[in-house]
């Protein structure tokens, strides 16, 4: 999935860090990374993360892993040594795990984020991009999302990536960063985690079809997404970690396809790939969803050169042969 050139210049022997790296969307940057010839270190404290994610990785000349917590500065320092620019993809990054534990949230996403900026500026790197989300725009109500015009957040993991957003925007004017920050919505696909108390909705389903079990939906299932399959998200992490144009840097980018879907309408595209004839339960909203999400993506057409390849109904059958894949196996 990956052989296609995505970057915009040689990845070979650059050194990138990714945090987050045995993470579903850290391990498949990593995938790119290393298939293109760049160095790649991960630093990763699997609390959240699959060392089997990487596991393909670890007899790779060019693949490095450091067990760490981004909460301990000393792992962020010692993980940025030799490298030339950070993914930073680490975070608690669950909306419900926020409500219920706001402390940790905080602690990884925001302590965890200024540790690593800060370690990153000592060691000399100039190039940062780190994971956003769509959640910073909270009730802002208008569809599509433009990146200039948010809300008040609903949780407090959207309180930590808007508050990521405001240091990325002081590191770059104090320190002569190249920050970009890169709101995903939505993001699905192959290693997504389908187990826990905290999984994405898209695995729980899959999973529950294919052992023939009703899954739940909060709500009414007509609250809609901008679903984005994770190679438009990997896309969007190499052009930003590449790109050579002033104007893109200290920026933060809608990353998705464009297109909303309900949650029943995704819900019933993939029972019927299965050809399961079985109907969800619904149950009460959760708590510090956003309703409808929606991204206008022109800004990042335009300055980084994004080009989404894989629509949802693309990603959606690679998505579900992967994880019936899995789940056969036990």
């Amino acid at each position: 999935m990956y052989q296609q050139v995505l970057h915009k210049s040689s990845l070979a022997h650059r050194h990138i860090l990714v945090t987050g790296g045995a993470g579903f969307i850290g391990s498949n940057i990593t995938e790119y990374l290393l298939l293109h010839g760049a160095k790649v270190r991960v630093l990763d404290n699997l609390a959240t993360g699959k060392r089997e994610n990487i596991s393909d990785f670890l007899d790779h000349s060019g693949f490095e892993f450091i067990e760490g917590d981004l909460r301990n500065p000393n792992d962020c320092i010692r993980a940025c040594i030799g490298i030339d620019a950070v993914c930073h993809q680490a975070a608690i990054g669950s909306v419900p795990r926020s409500i219920k534990d706001p402390i940790t949230t905080n602690d990884v996403n925001i302590g965890g984020f200024v540790n690593m900026l800060t370690a990153a500026k000592d060691a000399g790197i100039k190039r940062f991009v780190y994971a956003s989300s769509s959640s910073v725009y909270g009730d802002e109500p208008n569809l599509p999302k433009k990146e200039d015009r948010i809300g008040n957040p609903l949780s407090p993991y959207a309180v930590t990536k808007f508050t990521n957003e405001v240091y990325a925007s002081v590191f770059s004017r104090c320190f002569d960063l190249e920050l970009i920050g890169l709101r995903y919505f939505n993001i699905f696909g192959p290693k997504q985690d389908p187990d826990g108390e905290y999984a994405a909705v898209m695995p729980l389903f899959i999973k529950d079809l294919i052992n023939n079990e009703a899954p739940y939906i909060n709500g009414d299932g007509e609250q809609s997404r901008d679903f984005t399959f994770i190679h438009n998200a990997v896309q969007a992490n190499i052009l930003a970690l590449t790109i050579d144009n002033s104007l893109a840097y200290n920026q933060a980018y809608n990353i998705a396809f464009g297109e909303r879907f309900s949650i029943n309408q995704m819900y019933d595209a993939i029972r019927v790939y299965l050809q399961k004839d079985i109907q969800a339960i619904h149950r009460a909203p959760r708590a510090g969803d956003i309703r409808d999400s929606l991204a206008d993506i022109s800004k990042a057409q335009d300055l980084l050169g994004y080009k989404p390849q894989f629509s949802f109904e693309n990603g959606l059958p690679i998505t579900i042969e992967y994880f019936r894949k899995i789940f056969a196996q036990g």
